[in-house]
């Protein structure tokens, strides 16, 4: 709609494009900044950039929301969910579960957005449960009375604050935090569940040039047309036996050798980066399927150095 259009955004441009990845390859993406800084509005646009839900994917959107609502769902849901639960979500809530198993939050938001706002916020143990579903795609749900799987493979976008304040590094003299206190903020998101959002972000303050000069962007329509073109390079791939996902966010990694291997530039420098960063095996399977994408989004058949 017009009111979530991405033209709409004031600066941020590297943002920006970090949606247009994320929604051509399917990644999971962490936003952090301060209040203010633009963290709620883009991920509320990023439904606006996906492609149109298919006929196979409307039907298990609906079907998943009719196991939810205790009359069903009247007609078949043809947007992409946004599902966006508060930081008190509990971990039944968020991945599922009950007396007799409902899906939760993160299977609801299927085959679309699931925003978690203020993620630092959120119990330990209901973010937790969430690698497994990010992992695997799906949840099972154990209880004596049943047993139930779930489909679970929404775009999960997080935003957070850098600090408890929340104006850490904004370039004022407002964060009071002390130095025990922001490491012990982070600490509340697990390694293991940041190397399961493909893409980070820092997103500067808003300054006053930037709201006196409006949006300037692309419009939505604009950028989803490359998003499409983008994802119709990987379904040609998945049918034609090369993949075994329409998404380069869910290759496997034999496929991901298969279509995502760098040429000899680009491995140098992801060689290099793992030595200085110490980036795990698992980032480093996310920074080919990122760079996937984003050769997909230029034509390029090759991942180099750019990508």
């Amino acid at each position: 709609s017009v009111a979530h259009d991405l033209s709409e955004v004031k600066g941020q441009a590297a943002a920006r494009r970090a949606l247009e990845v994320v929604a051509a390859g399917g990644h999971n993406l962490l936003f952090v900044g301060p209040p203010g800084a633009g963290k709620t509005m883009l991920a509320r646009r990023l439904p606006g950039i996906l492609p149109q839900l298919s006929h196979e994917e409307a039907v298990e959107v609906t079907a998943i929301h009719s196991l939810a609502l205790p009359s069903g769902v009247e007609r078949v849901v043809h947007e992409r969910p946004f599902r966006a639960p508060h930081h008190t979500v509990s971990e039944v809530g968020l991945v599922g579960g009950g007396d007799f198993p409902r899906p939760g939050e993160v299977s609801l938001a299927h085959h679309g957005v699931l925003f978690l706002d203020e993620l630092a916020e959120f119990r330990r143990a209901a973010l937790e449960a969430l690698r497994q579903p990010l992992e695997d795609g799906h949840v099972t749900v154990s209880r004596a009375q049943a047993k139930a799987t779930f489909p679970a493979r929404p775009i999960v976008v997080g935003a957070t604050n850098p600090c408890p304040c929340g104006h850490l590094g904004d370039g004022t003299d407002r964060c009071r935090c002390s130095p025990e206190r922001v490491r012990s903020y982070r600490a509340r998101l697990s390694g293991p569940l940041l190397d399961r959002l493909d893409v980070h972000v820092v997103l500067p303050p808003g300054c006053g040039d930037d709201l006196r000069r409006g949006g300037g962007g692309e419009a939505s329509h604009v950028v989803r047309e490359r998003v499409e073109r983008a994802r119709s390079v990987q379904i040609a791939r998945f049918r034609a036996g090369e993949t075994l996902s329409p998404t380069n966010a869910s290759l496997s990694i034999a496929c991901l050798e298969r279509v995502g291997a760098p040429d000899d530039a680009g491995a140098r420098l992801l060689s290099a980066a793992i030595s200085k960063l110490n980036l795990s095996a698992r980032a480093y399977d996310r920074i080919l399927k990122v760079s996937r994408t984003i050769a997909d989004l230029e034509g390029c058949d090759n991942i180099g150095p750019s990508h």
